[in-house]
């Protein structure tokens, strides 16, 4: 007779629950960088950008900013708290990288997601902004040696997962640093109306409130309905924010119905 006890016990293993579980505390340990070399503050005078305009020109290339992007990034300059949703694709993040290039501290971005943190500041470290982010990813070591950095001003932008912030570490570091701005990227995973409730997300206040000097806090996001947007300017405290809503239609997209009578040959053909 077969044996299904293995069988009945990964059935058992796979529960609801069990994925539940591991959805909840997943965080990809699988590839650890030991030996990371994030672009760094050379030591000399940091380049010095009369406008946002001229820092997004410089840095990142482009003539002229997307629709609400300039609307925000001065709010920003302003000294502004700030919430802005805006579709994939519409450049939040230069929202708070071009701001980042301006203000005198150090801006720290709060993101849920390993693999947009690293693709993120690898394309900063290649437009030469000393940039570097601090996750599971990282052997103890290679923590060790970013924290070192960062506490020596080497970093202009640091990405943090939100797991981190109140870890005993990255708090000393945020006491010893001058932090410009705190920006809030995925906002709607700390509101519980959101699809993406992070609980993690509920100690960014915590963090701020322990730091010396209150930073500017900006937040965006893609994904937020009315409930969700005075979700998220509540529990992170925003005081009288910007607050912009671009719309969700992408001009880019858009859905078409092809019914070749040779389907594979179309296929083929595209």
């Amino acid at each position: 007779m077969k044996d299904d006890s293995n069988k009945n016990k990964f059935s058992d293993d796979l529960s609801w629950e069990g994925l539940f579980e591991m959805a909840e505390n997943y965080d990809d340990e699988s590839i650890q960088f030991d030996d990371i070399d994030f672009y760094e503050y050379s030591g000399k005078e940091d380049a010095v950008y009369n406008s946002p305009k001229e820092a997004l020109k410089a840095v990142f290339g482009y003539d002229s900013f997307r629709a609400g992007q300039e609307e925000i990034i001065n709010a920003i300059m302003e000294g502004r708290d700030a919430l802005s949703v805006m579709p994939t694709g519409a450049g939040k993040s230069l929202c708070y990288q071009v701001p980042a290039m301006l203000l005198s501290g150090i801006t720290l971005v709060i993101s849920p997601l390993i693999s947009l943190m690293q693709d993120q500041v690898k394309a900063l470290n290649e437009a030469g902004v000393s940039a570097a982010f601090i996750n599971s990813s990282l052997s103890e070591r290679a923590m060790n040696v970013t924290f070192k950095k960062a506490s020596q001003g080497m970093y202009k932008i640091i990405y943090v997962a939100p797991e981190r912030l109140m870890s005993e570490n990255f708090i000393s570091l945020a006491k010893f640093v001058k932090i410009s701005m705190v920006t809030v990227d995925e906002a709607h995973c700390i509101s519980q109306w959101g699809q993406d409730f992070r609980p993690s997300y509920m100690d960014i206040v915590k963090f701020v409130n322990l730091l010396g000097e209150r930073p500017i806090i900006s937040a965006f996001t893609a994904t937020a309905t009315k409930n969700v947007c005075e979700d998220i300017i509540c529990s992170l405290g925003l005081v009288n924010p910007y607050f912009l809503v671009t719309g969700f239609d992408r001009e880019n997209l858009f859905f078409k119905v092809e019914k070749p009578v040779n389907k594979d040959k179309y296929i083929f053909d595209y």
